[in-house]
């Protein structure tokens, strides 16, 4: 079918990278825009909030990174909260039809709140990779 794709991966990508072909779909998951960078040169297809950690679990986790599985689980329970819900139901969306890479400002690599949200959805999904 023509504009069909078929479901993709979920990537996870800093924000301030540059975009390129294999993204798919970029979707912004922090709460707030990322400094320095104009919208038009970020490319992104949708910015979902409500999929971001809330203010408190962030600053209680900011330059903690011994607390990682800590925040995994606190993040788990605040994405099943009616907000992040349906901002989830977006993002399945996208995931069904293609890649899809989740975007976020965050210095560290290896512990972010994209990070955590794919982990979250790949167990979900009883995948693991």
């Amino acid at each position: 079918m023509a504009g069909k794709r078929k479901p993709g991966g979920i990537r996870v990508k800093r924000v301030y990278a540059a975009p390129d072909a294999a993204d798919g779909a970029r979707v912004l998951v922090d709460r707030l825009w990322p400094r320095g960078i104009a919208k038009e040169k970020a490319r992104i297809d949708a910015w979902l909030r409500d999929l971001a950690p809330s203010d408190g679990l962030r600053k209680r986790f900011h330059g903690h990174p011994e607390d990682w599985e800590a925040f995994r689980a606190a993040y788990a329970a605040e994405l099943r909260m009616p907000a992040a819900q349906a901002a989830l139901a977006a993002l399945r969306e996208r995931i069904a039809t293609g890649p899809v890479t989740l975007l976020y400002a965050a210095k560290d690599e290896e512990r972010n709140n994209a990070l955590a949200l794919r982990l979250w959805l790949l167990g979900e999904r009883g995948t693991g990779g």
